[in-house]
């Protein structure tokens, strides 16, 4: 999984009554074989045109025509294994592990939305964008928007946009899913970031998000799970057995954020209706879990919220 950093200080401002010429608003006739020709003009720092050359750092935008083999069940163990073994190699085969986590990713977003081919997908926080090249690869017009430039890596998805997650270049309803794959763990006001979220969502429209809580036994990272001993000491041991320091620092690129207080945060809208809270990875009780206090701070590992926006 690609962690992201979290938003710039001084993030790229479109105002709202001028949203990029290129938005999945206001180019429809975009789509997986006629990217954008520009991204949108809402930094200076937009990607630059990519290459057809693909590599871990570089994933296709659309992938082989022959569709990959049907999916293992979700929730199930079979493909809880599978995940599992991914991450085991994240380090040596990142492109491989990546890929398979957007696949995964991509069909639980159409198990509960439905097929996204020819809908707008939002894919934020996604790094080198292996979700967005998923996403396409569907059919979606998908568009990627990441706060970091060092995690677009060498080539990144055309049209993908410098942006900070709580203050997105799109207009309200602009989406028909609002994507975010373990972002929310990397970003400094959860609330605000969780309500843009919503805003670019069109009602009916799905969101999707799912984060890694502090509490969790990967909640540290890099440094897990000896966070659970105090992160200065975490990151302090990181170092000194890898020889080098840890990418996240709690309170700059990493946050304390909670199963409950989330959950507490989305129930008390009246924008949004929660269809599903589970554990993302769980082979097995996947939303028993989370049903319970305090347990499921340390059990859920990572949790995932689906969630369908309401009618004005």
């Amino acid at each position: 999984m690609t962690a992201t950093a979290p938003a710039p200080e001084d993030p790229p401002k479109t105002p709202p009554d001028n949203p990029p010429d290129n938005s999945p608003e206001t180019s429809p006739k975009t789509s997986p074989d006629n990217p954008p020709d520009n991204p949108p003009e809402t930094s200076p720092k937009t990607s630059p045109e990519t290459s057809p050359k693909t590599s871990p750092d570089n994933p296709p935008e659309t992938a082989s025509k022959n569709p990959p083999k049907t999916p293992p069940k979700d929730p199930s163990l079979r493909r809880s294994l599978a995940l599992w073994k991914a991450f085991r190699h994240e380090q040596d085969d990142p492109g491989t592990c990546y890929a398979l986590l957007a696949r995964d990713a991509a069909g639980q977003v159409e198990r509960y939305g439905g097929p996204v081919a020819g809908r707008v997908v939002v894919d934020v926080g996604g790094g080198s964008g292996h979700c967005t090249a998923e996403f396409r690869r569907r059919g979606a017009r998908a568009y990627l928007f990441e706060p970091d430039v060092r995690e677009l890596g060498g080539r990144p998805p055309a049209g993908a946009v410098l942006a900070d997650g709580c203050r997105l270049p799109l207009a309200d309803g602009a989406a028909d899913v609002a994507f975010s794959s373990n972002v929310l763990e990397h970003v400094a006001d959860p609330r605000a970031f969780l309500g843009e979220l919503v805003r670019v969502t069109r009602p009916g429209g799905l969101i999707y998000v799912s984060f890694t809580n502090w509490l969790s036994p990967w909640g540290g990272h890099e440094w897990a799970p000896w966070h659970y001993f105090g992160a200065e000491r975490a990151r302090a041991r990181h170092q000194r057995r890898t020889g080098r320091p840890a990418k996240h620092t709690l309170g700059h690129n990493l946050f304390r954020v909670h199963i409950g207080a989330t959950l507490r945060q989305v129930r008390a809208r009246d924008d949004v209706r929660v269809v599903s809270a589970r554990s993302r990875y769980w082979p097995f009780l996947a939303e028993t879990v989370v049903r319970a206090p305090g347990i499921r701070e340390v059990a859920t590992w990572n949790l995932l919220l689906v969630l369908r926006r309401c009618p004005p």
